[in-house]
């Protein structure tokens, strides 16, 4: 995907809501605990695919038949 289209990249809707509902108004001592912290909320989507198939879609970007 272009840099400069990152509306297209379904992952930039991923980090904006991991940015939103998981790491906001969050201070982190050390590069570590950001780490950690990161690494936790990516589980969360591997534990729930379902939230993100309607995070990740777009209505006006799908293939109708």
């Amino acid at each position: 995907m272009p840099p400069c289209l990152p509306e297209l990249n379904p992952v930039e809707n991923i980090w904006e809501y991991l940015r939103g509902d998981k790491l906001a108004n969050t201070v982190f001592e050390t590069y570590d605990e950001f780490v950690d912290k990161a690494c936790e909320a990516w589980m969360f989507f591997d534990h729930d695919k379902d939230r993100a198939a309607p995070i990740t879609s777009r209505d006006w970007a799908t293939a109708k038949a």
